[in-house]
């Protein structure tokens, strides 16, 4: 799971989820701060792929997962183009084998 909330009415219990990854995601102050106005999408993808960049750590079980198999990121905003969820598979199939990445990472919207 990529989102650092829990949506609304899905249940934890029913989501099969192997990794909530949730501190890899977009800081509380910068996820506020965009509010997924798509006219801050530009600079909402910089800082937070300098978020990832400075804990680079958090990455690797996420890329030793991608190299393994399919990894798939959940999101639960409605904006299919917009969400920390597309920023995180492009910075994920930049550090994979370019061999590997076509298959590797998919991002799906997460339903209740």
């Amino acid at each position: 799971m990529h989102d650092r909330l829990w949506s609304r009415g899905v249940s934890n219990q029913r989501t099969a989820l192997d990794l909530w990854a949730k501190d890899i995601t977009p800081s509380t102050e910068l996820r506020r701060w965009f509010g997924h106005d798509p006219d801050r999408w530009n600079e909402f993808a910089r800082r937070y792929r300098q978020e990832i960049d400075a804990h680079p750590e958090a990455l690797l079980p996420l890329i030793q997962a991608a190299a393994e198999g399919t990894l798939t990121l959940i999101y639960g905003v409605r904006d299919e183009q917009h969400n920390e969820a597309v920023i995180f598979k492009a910075v994920l199939e930049e550090r994979l084998p370019s061999s590997r990445w076509h298959d590797a990472v998919s991002v799906d919207r997460r339903v209740s």
